[in-house]
């Protein structure tokens, strides 16, 4: 009698939006289905269900799933959607992307016998480091839920920054041995090419661009301030934010006020980027003077990739892209005379900024490929399914 054959091992990736997925997560996914896997993605369905499907990765839309937390019906439809999904799905692993995805997927693998998964934690986010009482109050439940639900054996948690993970492993909420740290979502490198900065003149003065979600968070406030203190001192800069609100975030900036800081000439709000490389080679300098709780900015590895030097803030995930006086300029959180003290001496020295530039792609190249990032995560993989053997199912 034949053996019975063995069959593809089941990954599903759990993650809140298409555009999410496709835009971080598609090269990973791409080299686990290229190595054997049945690749299904369960997420909020927009505008990128045909790319995932034309991927040949089978796409599960998620219906009732919010990315904010608190609303305990709402939870508990996410928590009752999800378990359905990994009951019928029967996962041999789950992939589980962001704080809430984790811990509602870790509670649902446990109910249904989920046999291994891993939880990507990219940045620990508002919660852990917004002043608002809502932040405050929802703190310790939420560390809780990490230490009760994240540390089972078959499991591994994926941080972006050292920080993260000492964090994590430090407060006692994540074991040591079960922490992985892999710095950022990866960059196309050939799609972020360096090519040489736009040239300059009275009438072209350079251009610094803000890429990211329009949360208080991310300090496009502090940016806004930071350029009207520039306009005050004479310097010539052109600021764009690309990025639209959050309205699942506590800290959204409402569009009222993008709509009249662009109205009134400050920056250029020009709302969700669909080519971010071509802003990148449109612009001389990035910046992100975020104090959100970031992973890895991709934003930044992506400038980083084109050759821009960067501005952001001294803080966990920035500076493992922005090494100071090396591949850009750090500054103080919710600092707008320091954030405008290293734009100007950016706009003024287009030696420095070329210097910073040069430096910042050969970091990327070195570091944050997608090819370093994919082949790091397909370790763990292997790693959780090897022991159990190739998955078979009767």
């Amino acid at each position: 009698m034949s053996a019975t054959p063995l069959l593809r091992p089941k990954l599903l990736f759990f993650v809140t939006e298409d555009w999410y997925f496709c835009s971080h997560r598609l090269p990973l996914a791409r080299a686990a289905r290229d190595a054997g896997y049945d690749v299904r993605v369960a997420t909020r369905v927009a505008a990128h269900g045909e790319t995932i499907r034309a991927e040949g990765f089978g796409l599960i839309p998620l219906r009732h799933f919010n990315r904010s937390i608190g609303n305990p019906i709402r939870e508990l439809a996410s928590l009752l959607e999800i378990i359905a999904i990994y009951r019928r799905e029967k996962p041999d692993l789950i992939h589980q992307i962001a704080i809430k995805p984790a811990l509602l997927g870790s509670l649902a693998a446990r109910l249904t016998g989920v046999p291994r998964m891993i939880n990507m934690i990219a940045g620990l986010g508002s919660i852990f480091t917004s002043r608002s009482l809502k932040a405050r109050l929802l703190r310790p439940p939420v560390k809780l839920a990490i230490r009760l639900l994240l540390n089972r054996p078959n499991a591994r948690v994926i941080v972006q920054n050292p920080e993260d993970g000492q964090l994590l492993t430090g407060g006692g909420l994540v074991a040591p041995e079960r922490l992985a740290l892999i710095k950022g979502s990866g960059v196309d490198l050939a799609r972020y090419a360096a090519t040489p900065e736009p040239a300059t003149d009275a009438g072209h003065p350079p251009i610094a661009a803000q890429v990211s979600r329009m949360i208080w968070d991310k300090g496009a406030g502090v940016l806004v301030e930071a350029t009207r203190l520039l306009r005050a001192r004479g310097v010539a800069l052109r600021v764009i934010l690309a990025g639209t609100p959050d309205p699942e975030n506590m800290a959204t900036i409402p569009e009222a006020q993008l709509r009249a800081w662009h109205d009134e000439g400050i920056v250029e709000w020009v709302g969700f980027c669909d080519d971010v490389a071509k802003l990148w080679r449109d612009s001389h300098i990035a910046v992100l003077p975020s104090w959100y709780g970031e992973g890895v900015p991709k934003s930044l590895l992506e400038a980083a990739a084109a050759g821009r030097p960067m501005v952001a803030v001294d803080g966990p995930g920035l500076r493992e892209v922005v090494i100071d006086g090396e591949t850009g300029l750090l500054v103080p959180p919710r600092d707008a005379q320091a954030l405008a003290d290293a734009l100007e001496a950016l706009v003024k020295d287009g030696a420095l900024r070329r210097r910073l530039g040069q430096a910042a792609r050969a970091r990327a190249e070195r570091n944050f490929g997608d090819d370093t990032v994919v082949a790091a995560t397909m370790v763990l993989y292997r790693d959780l399914i090897a022991p159990q053997g190739e998955a078979k199912r009767t």
